[in-house]
């Protein structure tokens, strides 16, 4: 889920931007401190909205950089457990399926991207055998999340699921649909 997150932080401004309008300066090193930051609490920082408020600044004898108390507005992708995200397949491997949502990645478990027996070609496709579905990189498809760990915060995991209905390679709803008799 995309929030925005108003956060409250010490910003050291350098020397070197000291030219600058003092917003400009801080929502400049604001961007630089948070660009790609991953936390427990905030998730993916994906980009600073907006600063609310800059205090007076100190300086710290010894360093010369200004440090100003700000709090500042950040959109941020916390992924929540039983969400319903919309992805693309960025690649297949004999495990599974990596799955982009947008600004992070998750991984479709090879047992857990359809209801059939999957298959692994070199082609990177897996392959439903009864079904004779197909999942293939660039394929668009619905899934659901079902653990998120933080544990290495440098690399955080998104597990998946696509077996629960109405999941699953947007291909396939429109077959589902097909199958189904019509109602009497």
């Amino acid at each position: 889920m995309f929030y925005a997150v108003q956060v409250q932080d010490y910003i050291r401004v350098p020397p070197t931007e000291f030219s600058k309008e003092l917003d400009l300066a801080v929502i400049g090193q604001v961007k630089a401190k948070f660009a790609g930051y991953i936390s427990k609490d905030l998730g993916y920082v994906i980009d600073v909205i907006d600063l609310i408020g800059v205090e007076e600044g100190i300086i710290v004898p010894g360093d010369g950089a200004a440090f100003y108390k700000a709090k500042f507005e950040l959109l941020a992708y916390l992924p929540e457990l039983q969400e319903t995200v919309v992805g693309k397949v960025k690649d297949i491997t004999d495990f599974g399926a990596f799955v982009t949502l947008g600004p992070v990645e998750g991984m479709v478990h090879i047992g857990q991207t359809m209801n059939d027996f999957v298959s692994f070609s070199k082609e990177k496709v897996l392959a439903g055998k009864e079904t004779k579905r197909t999942l293939k990189v660039g394929d668009k498809c619905f899934a659901k999340i079902v653990a998120v760990s933080f544990k290495d915060i440098t690399n955080p995991k998104i597990g998946m699921t696509m077996r629960q209905p109405g999941l699953g390679k947007v291909d396939w709803f429109e077959e589902d649909l097909k199958i189904k008799p019509a109602a009497e």
